[in-house]
This record gives C-alpha cells, structure tokens and sequence, in this order.
C-alpha cells in the first residue's frame, strides 16, 4: 500500500515536472533551498526555514535581474495611424519574459514642438534598436522618416515588424528587414 501511494506521487511529480519544465527555475529552486537550510541553521524550526527560504528566492531573483541586460528599443510609428500598435509592444515589452525593455517610443506629437526632432535624437542614440512599427501609411510618415534617418546616421540597428495581418504595408527603404510581428519574432530580434 505505502509502495503504491509513494509510486503514485512519483509519477505525479515526473508529470508535472514534464509538463512545467519550460517554467522551471532551477537557479531559484537551489537558491530557496540554501536560503532555507541556512534560515533553519540560524533559526531553527518551520518558521527559520520558511523565512531563509523566501530570502533565497529573492535574492536569487534579484541577482539575475541584475544579471540580465535587457535590449532598450526605441519605437517608430505613424503616430496619426498606429498608436494602438505602440500600446500593444509596450504591452508586449511588459511581459515576465520579455528579453526588451520599451525604452522610450516615438516623440512625435500631434502638434510637434521644435525641439522633437533633437529630442529623438537623445532617446535614439539611448537605444540599442529602433523597432519600426509599419501600417499602412508608416513608408510617407514624416517622423518615422526622420527617426530612421538618424537612426542610420548614428548607427542604430533597425528593425521594421508587419504591424497588421490584414492590411497592406510598405517597408520603408534603408530601415532594416521586415518581420512578421510574432512573439518569437520579437523575442529573438530584440534580445
């Protein structure tokens, strides 16, 4: 009976472990494990353990962090047509996994101050890439224009992404590949 119910949950854990090893964090695993052999070596008992776990685990997650660089992205887009597209990547550059970091986004306005142009400048130069996001009309859109073209002039890697399935677009000349907007698109062109 003990050999069954101990088969039983080891079947279960080798599923789940399977099922979840794409989650599974071994650096934070070992990480809350030392946290709490020491926690309990300190503080001996349920409580010593569960705390120098949690510490572990935070500590474990903060080192990486710090670990981790992630890609600044600067984001063109026709700011007259495509302000959904900008909100869906800064979406998208919020998730836990995203290996990029929406470092500042296209600074056109709707009434443009005279300085916008030095202003892009500044945060383009501040960037690693500038992610073109193309619609329909991006190829004319002055400020996408003149943000690519310093772009180029600085050195700035580009990147053009379809921002819609179903509409027609035009790749702007000069401004990198074009790629289908996917998440591991994204995920391999900006980290």
């Amino acid at each position: 009976m003990v050999v069954n119910v101990l088969t039983s949950r080891a079947k279960a854990a080798r599923i789940v472990q399977k099922k979840h090893a794409d989650r599974l964090d071994v650096p934070k695993l070992f990480g809350t494990a030392a946290g709490a052999l020491l926690g309990n070596a300190i503080a001996p008992g349920l409580g010593g353990m569960l705390g120098g776990g949690a510490a572990g685990n935070w500590v474990t997650g903060q080192l990486r962090d710090a670990s981790q660089e992630m890609k600044r992205v600067f984001v063109s887009f026709d700011f007259d047509n495509d302000r959904g597209l900008k909100d869906l990547i800064i979406g998208q550059s919020r998730h836990s996994d995203s290996p990029f970091n929406i470092f500042d986004h296209s600074l056109k306005e709707a009434a443009p101050k005279l300085n916008w142009e030095d202003k892009a400048r500044t945060a383009i130069r501040r960037s690693d890439v500038v992610l073109v996001l193309l619609g329909e009309d991006t190829y004319r859109a002055g400020g996408v224009l003149k943000e690519v073209g310093i772009a180029r002039e600085d050195g700035i890697h580009l990147v053009q992404v379809i921002g819609y399935r179903d509409r027609p677009y035009r790749p702007i000349p000069n401004a990198g590949r074009v790629y289908e907007w996917t998440w591991d698109n994204l995920k391999r062109l900006l980290s």
